[in-house]
């Protein structure tokens, strides 16, 4: 059959099934298949003309992977709501056009910084398993891409700086990419990452002159550029490089890099080398950012050996390196376990997230959730009585915990910027503005007297030259302040909890609900939809006092630009107990939910740790509540159970859970057939789905132990049943 013929049956098919999106895919496969587009392997695509993938062919090509918080994030493959080389060559050959319409009076060469993290594509969930040998894309790697856009960049007569371009090994973090575009000079820069997402993903984050991702109406302004290009400039690498238009990354620029934090951290809580420090990278880069920090400054830094750069993320659990997920860092507790280590420092793969891991006296560990991390380094900056006591200038989004404000008010002297947007986009730009002496004429700090920017997401800024987050500001702060409570018999929750006791009993809880594709999309704008039209009365129980709508435009001002809608796409909803905040979020196909808890004008006579465990009951017990109250928008709700599954696991998945897995473990059960180890292979089996190419067991035991709790007891006690809640127990 021709394949024009065979194209035209799939298109047929395509609007079958999915009707007006469906003709949306078929188009964009036609451009594809056609040879309009650039860098397309046509003899690729075709192997995908049967019927056996049309799922896949639709998700391929139903949209253009969406350009949001800075750059395009998603699944490696072929087609165009995919990272592959044509969509890197058309992002880079828009931002070449961009550059040189900004730059069109520069009066020296234009420059940018390309840098990239460890990501490999491996295909670990066999989606392109049907291509066999033909698999082109097959070992792509962050470092191929990050050469493809140096091609492009030179193809358009623009220097772009690489980390030792002949070594394909190397990387470079988000924040040293940062700090690099400033000192020199340059007109912006490009990584090509896709952060702490799983490892067949990748994307490309693009940033300004400042070091700083693009806001509305600039962003929007690059992405119009981008929709315009259609056809590519490229230069092989090696004439690039002998022409001069690939440049290595001059390497003094680490150096300063690791000595600007060293002379930030001054006489902060000096470094002992009898209390040894135990840091992940997660297999990212963040070894050479973090890691080399806490060595320089002298901490006894032990890294797990198997973690270091890995692109398929094979020893971290679900393959998740994300310091937000506890689970990511089991194998780094046991390493510290085994030498003694009372914490456990993390970064995800491009190097800007930070997590912490803190060992308890009884031995367990507890995880510190972005927000806690962010009230700790601030309180050792800003009140702590043998800490620098600095006062200056905070920033963080509106979804942070309220407990930073009551810090600065506390220690005076500072100005609070706590209303932004998610991002720490929306924090640089007020770092530019200050500079400028632009919209933000109220805050009279200059940006050199940045106490501290962070955001729940577990990111952290302390240096107004690095204008994004970066987990080595945290590791260092966090590094020397464990060290000083060790050997007081303390640990880090003791301090929080402190915290809590001195400024107020705070807390806050973040839940995403993961929903891909077309279908997830429809669901997030009809949830969105259904609050804004008709308004909830309470929440979790609490009346609602007040509702802030960011798309409101007499309280925020008219929208910028089209790529200023997204960001503003933000709820909050204020009762006397919760604030609870609601946004899609614009790099991931998710809809995140915020729930910070307010202190009672009660004290209720509980302190310490006491009070820290009753403040996260509570506060979890309202998201339980409030993530159905979501659900029931869009006709759904999910069991307690599932619940208990992690964000990371799509909806779909929970609620297949719900409705098929968790009778037929029951069923099981109930006919006690079967060891304990049979049921748990099965059980591997049945839910492979959900964690593709992960062991997915670990994320079911919290969900089988609710099981258990909730079946009948003489259910529950027979011996599949009390073997399967001992399973379930373990850490």
């Amino acid at each position: 059959m021709a394949v024009q013929d065979r194209v035209q049956e799939m298109t047929e098919l395509l609007v079958a099934r999915y009707g007006a999106l469906g003709e949306r895919a078929a188009e964009n496969l036609r451009r594809w298949i056609s040879g309009e587009t650039p860098l397309v392997g046509t003899e690729v695509i075709e192997q995908h003309f049967d019927e056996r993938h049309l799922e896949l062919v639709f998700d391929a090509f139903w949209q253009h992977l969406p350009f949001g918080t800075g750059g395009r994030r998603g699944r490696v493959g072929y087609g165009a709501n995919r990272m592959n080389e044509t969509t890197v060559a058309m992002t880079i050959q828009g931002h070449c056009e961009y550059l040189k319409e900004a730059f069109a009076d520069s009066d020296r060469p234009v420059a940018v910084v390309v840098a990239n993290d460890v990501r490999v594509f491996l295909d670990i969930a066999v989606a392109y398993g049907f291509l066999g040998d033909r698999h082109p894309l097959l070992g792509a790697s962050s470092r191929t891409f990050a050469k493809l856009a140096c091609e492009i960049y030179a193809g358009n007569d623009l220097v772009a700086y690489l980390a030792r371009p002949e070594d394909d090994d190397a990387v470079l973090s988000t924040p040293e990419l940062s700090f690099s575009i400033g000192e020199l000079g340059a007109a912006g820069g490009v990584i090509l990452s896709a952060s702490h997402n799983p490892p067949d993903d990748n994307g490309i984050k693009i940033y300004d002159q400042y070091g700083s991702q693009p806001i509305a109406p600039a962003d929007q302004r690059l992405l119009d550029t981008m929709r315009s290009v259609s056809s590519v400039n490229r230069m092989p690498f090696a004439e690039a490089l002998a022409k001069g238009l690939v440049r290595p990354l001059p390497e003094h620029l680490h150096e300063r890099y690791l000595r600007t934090y060293v002379d930030l951290y001054g006489d902060f809580f000096s470094p002992r080398s009898d209390l040894s420090v135990v840091f992940t990278p997660l297999c990212g880069c963040g070894d050479t950012t973090a890691g080399d920090v806490l060595r320089r400054l002298g901490f006894p830094v032990l890294v797990p050996e198997e973690q270091g750069p890995d692109g398929s993320f094979a020893p971290i659990p679900f393959k998740a390196p994300n310091p937000e997920v506890p689970e990511s860092t089991q194998p780094a507790k046991a390493f510290a376990d085994a030498h003694g280590s009372g914490i456990v420092l993390s970064a995800d793969p491009d190097a800007d997230r930070v997590g912490v891991e803190v060992k308890l006296p009884d031995g367990s560990w507890y995880h510190m959730d972005g927000n806690q991390i962010a009230v700790v380094v601030a309180y050792a900056l800003m009140l702590d009585p043998e800490g620098p006591r600095r006062k200056g200038l905070v920033l963080e989004t509106l979804v942070t915990t309220r407990l930073l404000g009551q810090i600065a008010k506390r220690r005076g002297e500072t100005q609070v910027v706590d209303d932004l947007l998610v991002g720490f986009k929306y924090m640089a730009d007020i770092l530019k503005e200050l500079g400028e002496k632009g919209r933000y004429r109220h805050v009279t700090c200059s940006p050199e007297e940045l106490v501290l920017a962070t955001e729940e997401s577990h990111g952290v800024m302390v240096l107004p030259t690095i204008r994004d987050k970066d987990a080595t500001g945290a590791c260092m702060y966090l590094a020397g302040l464990y060290q000083r409570l060790r050997s007081q018999g303390r640990t880090l929750l003791d301090y929080y909890a402190g915290i809590l006791e001195e400024i107020g009993s705070y807390d806050t809880v973040n839940r995403s609900i993961m929903m891909s594709g077309p279908e997830g999309m429809r669901r997030k704008n009809d949830l969105m939809e259904s609050l804004r039209s008709q308004p909830p009365g309470s929440f979790a129980g609490h009346p609602v006092r007040k509702i802030v709508d960011h798309w409101d435009q007499e309280a925020f001002g008219p929208f910028v630009s089209e790529s200023d809608r997204l960001p503003r796409d933000v709820l909050e909803f204020h009762t006397d107990r919760l604030i609870v905040v609601v946004r899609p979020s614009g790099t991931e196909p998710k809809l995140k939910f915020y729930c910070h808890l307010l202190p009672e004008k009660t004290a209720g006579g509980v302190s310490g740790l006491d009070l820290l465990t009753a403040l996260r009951d509570e506060a979890n017990a309202a998201t339980h509540r409030i993530y159905n109250e979501l659900l029931s928008r869009i006709d759904l709700h999910l069991s307690e159970a599932a619940l208990l599954l992690p964000d990371i696991i799509d909806l779909e998945h929970k609620l297949a859970f719900d409705e098929h897995i968790a009778d037929e473990l029951r069923d099981r059960v109930s006919s006690d057939g079967g060891k304990v180890g049979e049921v748990l292979a099965w059980l591997g089996r049945r839910s492979a789905g959900m964690l593709a190419g992960a062991d997915v067991l670990p994320a079911l035991k919290a969900p089988v132990r609710q099981l258990l709790d909730r079946w009948p007891a003489e259910l529950a006690a027979t011996p599949l049943g009390a073997g399967l809640r001992e399973w379930a127990s373990q850490p």
